[in-house]
């Protein structure tokens, strides 16, 4: 089977996320002095990783070998490399003994997970009915945001906490403060965009029954019909 150069790419920064993984579960917060150059290697790595997601996607749509696997496995693998980043942050490998030294906490997870499930459920309910859903500008500004947010949180607690555990800790947490809205924007103006099949009176079964009542017809009497109302999909979306 031969893969083309854009999906190689994709395959290799999985290959990277594998290796960024595998030092951060081998960090230690407590034992931070002997391990932080762990955290310099997960910087380095993730570093590359999307530089390669910019590269990738160039090449694709230069070459014309944009591909069903490349569509799929590409964003799995960001989502997979910056949620994982994040929910490591806020486990206790980054817990001293005393706080967590990252900054990033368990509620803040919670919101980029969210996020991350609603607009993929959404995207899936628009395509299965035909309707395209491409990402925006929103969602490509979200995902620099937070790709450089995990960049300066492993630069600043690499090279700069050793000296002076506060130095230039507020550009790391103004970072993780800036992501946690750039990330809720983003989550809101797609909301907002499938407002017609998730939020409109017809989505949630506001006055489904109203919409519903069949017209007077001349036509003989026969078995009821046995549509499904339009509440039905739509609760399957809202889901």
């Amino acid at each position: 089977m031969k893969i083309n150069i854009p999906n190689q790419i994709t395959l290799a920064r999985l290959a990277l996320a594998i290796v960024f993984f595998g030092f951060l579960s081998w960090f230690r917060a407590e034992d931070l002095q002997s391990s932080r150059w762990m955290l310099t290697v997960c910087f380095w790595v993730f570093l590359v990783a999307a530089l390669t997601d910019i590269l990738d996607g160039f090449l694709a749509r230069m070459m014309k070998q944009v591909t069903s696997f490349g569509r799929i496995v590409d964003p799995v693998v960001d989502k997979v490399m910056v949620c994982g980043a994040f929910i490591f942050f806020a486990s206790e490998h980054f817990w001293d003994g005393s706080r967590n030294i990252s900054g990033v906490a368990p509620w803040m997870v919670i919101v980029i997970l969210l996020r991350e499930l609603l607009v993929s459920a959404i995207r899936s309910h628009s395509e299965a009915q035909g309707q395209h859903f491409a990402a925006t500008w929103a969602g490509k500004l979200k995902m620099f945001v937070q790709s450089a947010t995990v960049c300066v949180v492993l630069a600043q607690l690499a090279w700069f906490h050793e000296r002076r555990p506060d130095e230039l800790a507020w550009v790391r947490v103004g970072s993780i403060w800036l992501m946690l809205v750039v990330t809720t924007l983003s989550m809101v103006m797609y909301i907002r965009r499938a407002y017609s099949f998730l939020l409109s009176s017809a989505a949630v079964g506001a006055g489904s029954g109203a919409q519903e009542s069949p017209p007077p017809t001349s036509q003989k009497p026969g078995p009821p019909p046995t549509d499904a109302p339009p509440s039905g999909d739509a609760g399957g979306a809202a889901d």
